[in-house]
């Protein structure tokens, strides 16, 4: 069984550590404030805002080294909804990787809502967790805890793969906000 560390106690914090619980898996959740608790996990889970990796980093970045450390966010522009605030030519999870060189980046939950990880269900569908990342090893490893948490996992490809996942994630967020589609629901993959 995995242990994970989450930084992030929100509401992706807490269904990603429902999602491993139900898997059998250990958690630790770490909050803003904990910076002086280390992340005890062999998988770490960024469920920050983007704005908020960037300290996550200073804080914490040369005890990931070593460790699998999976981003779920979106770089959404959130003052304006109009746009990413990444080069079209990278990714959140590519900036993260270039500061954590020793570590195992991977890109993932970041097409998924909260409620969705929670019940399990988008519309009839499972819910299903895109992951990309350039360690296959990695990726086995975040997708059994995905699987055994009873979600569908899906091998995205490598971490070039991050730029189309947070343009997905951020069109769905667009969509929700606009209320085009509900924070309960999303997209759907039949594979």
């Amino acid at each position: 069984m995995a242990h994970l560390s989450i930084i992030g106690t929100g509401n992706m914090g807490q269904a990603i550590a429902a999602v491993a619980g139900r898997g059998g898996h250990t958690v630790q959740l770490l909050g803003a404030a904990d910076a002086a608790t280390a992340a005890t996990g062999d998988i770490v889970v960024l469920a920050v805002p983007y704005p908020a990796v960037g300290t996550v980093l200073a804080e914490r970045g040369a005890s990931l080294a070593g460790k699998i450390v999976v981003d779920i966010t979106n770089p959404v522009n959130f003052e304006t909804f109009d746009s990413l605030t990444v080069p079209a030519d990278s990714s959140a999870t590519a900036e993260i990787a270039a500061a954590l060189p020793d570590s195992r980046v991977l890109k993932g939950f970041n097409t998924t809502f909260a409620a969705t990880l929670a019940s399990g269900q988008v519309g009839d569908l499972p819910t299903t967790v895109l992951i990309a990342g350039d360690d296959a090893d990695a990726k086995a490893t975040l997708a059994d805890v995905v699987t055994s948490g009873g979600l569908k996992a899906i091998d995205a490809g490598d971490l070039r793969r991050a730029s189309e996942l947070e343009a997905l994630g951020f069109l769905q967020i667009t969509l929700a906000a606009a209320e085009k589609v509900a924070w309960t629901g999303g997209f759907g993959v039949i594979a």
